[in-house]
């Protein structure tokens, strides 16, 4: 019974890993091209706006290829890596509310910020 229940833990495990994964791509792209659409000339929001997009794409980024990686890094750093991810999704997702049409990007961020929830639990 020990090994089904371990195995139903790597399942788990696993598939939260890539849900989380796919998220940060997602939230990445979505990011990248709201930056790309502001002006970088802009105002000072603007620039935050352009700002926040690219930080939250390339923190993203990093996370999807720690993730991706096939060795396992140890579950502290991780867990720290998430950890950031979500804060800045959060943070980028704020910006954006406050930038008409950015809502697609808002919620990218949104998502992957509860994906990153998501599998810190599995790290439990």
């Amino acid at each position: 019974m020990t090994t089904t229940t371990s195995q139903q833990q790597l399942v788990q495990f696993l598939e939260d890993r890539f849900a989380c994964a796919q998220a940060c791509t997602e939230c990445a792209r979505a990011c990248a091209l709201r930056a790309s659409l502001v002006e970088p000339d802009g105002t000072e929001e603007q620039e935050l706006v352009r700002r926040k997009g690219i930080m939250c794409a390339e923190v993203c980024d990093a996370t999807c290829r720690v993730l991706s990686e096939q060795n396992l890094q140890d579950e502290a750093g991780i867990r720290v890596q998430l950890e950031w991810t979500r804060t800045v999704c959060l943070e980028c997702a704020h910006v954006f509310d406050k930038w008409p049409g950015a809502e697609e990007s808002a919620q990218a961020c949104r998502d992957c910020a509860r994906a990153c929830t998501d599998f810190i639990t599995t790290l439990d």
